[in-house]
């Protein structure tokens, strides 16, 4: 893949057929698209304006933000009755992405990468998931109270995240859980449910989550519970696990 490297932002091609949908029309068709990581965990698609619906569009009227790309100009799209306010942009006098416009994600209603369904984001070509079946001797606790004791646990390696463990509900003290109203999303895993977890007297907020119908590729996580090793205590196999530091870290 040609790449072309800014001071903090990496832009290059992808081979993919990708559509994107709003009220059952295709809205942007295009196997030419880029790929733009403006947001460093994960990149957005950037379509050739002949690629677009352009008939859709509308001048928008968001303040425009300038980026490393330059100032923005939006527009509005509607479809029938439809309509989704500064939905597109595109930075017209940038010399890497003149030409080419932005969807937000969210204002669409479907998104295909060739004829699967891609959720939240576009899917990262240096992203990995491997979920595999463990029988390591997994111990949770905080404040000195032990949350969950398992030897079946499933473990999740997820390129540029710590390891995961995920366990059987039967193995979480589940009595500690309270189930939370907060739902984040995966684009490899899918849509999560978040439970607050009490310890010590402490009520922590959204510590633990599960994935009860995951996207087929992570089905072996379905139902099980993990936490946020940031910011609980983990042994496996007796060992103590120092606590990462990433974007979750509280």
């Amino acid at each position: 893949m040609p790449v072309t490297t800014l001071p903090t932002l990496r832009v290059e091609e992808s081979k993919k057929r990708v559509r994107a949908y709003l009220q059952g029309q295709v809205v942007a068709d295009s196997t030419r698209c880029r790929l733009v990581w403006e947001i460093p965990h994960y990149p957005a698609y950037y379509f050739p304006e002949a690629d677009v619906r352009c008939e859709l569009l509308s001048p928008g009227d968001q303040a425009p933000k300038p980026s490393p790309l330059g100032t923005p100009r939006h527009f509005h799209v509607a479809v029938g009755e439809r309509r989704a306010p500064n939905a597109i942009w595109d930075y017209p006098d940038s010399p890497i992405l003149g030409g080419y416009l932005r969807l937000k994600w969210d204002a669409m209603d479907c998104w295909l990468e060739e004829e699967d369904e891609v959720f939240v984001h576009p899917h990262d070509p240096y992203k990995r998931i491997d979920v595999l079946q463990g029988s390591r001797h997994v111990e949770v606790s905080l404040e000195g109270e032990k949350l969950a004791d398992s030897r079946r646990p499933t473990l999740v390696f997820e390129t540029g995240l710590p390891t995961r463990y995920y366990l059987p509900k039967s193995d979480v003290r589940m009595e500690l859980l309270t189930p939370t109203d907060h739902r984040s999303g995966c684009a490899y895993k899918g849509f999560a449910r978040y439970w607050s977890v009490r310890a010590a007297g402490t009520v922590h907020a959204n510590l633990a989550w599960s994935y009860p119908t995951p996207l087929p590729e992570a089905s072996k996580i379905a139902g099980l519970v993990a936490f946020f090793d940031e910011a609980v205590d983990v042994r496996v196999d007796g060992v103590p696990q120092l606590r990462p530091m990433t974007e979750f870290t509280r």
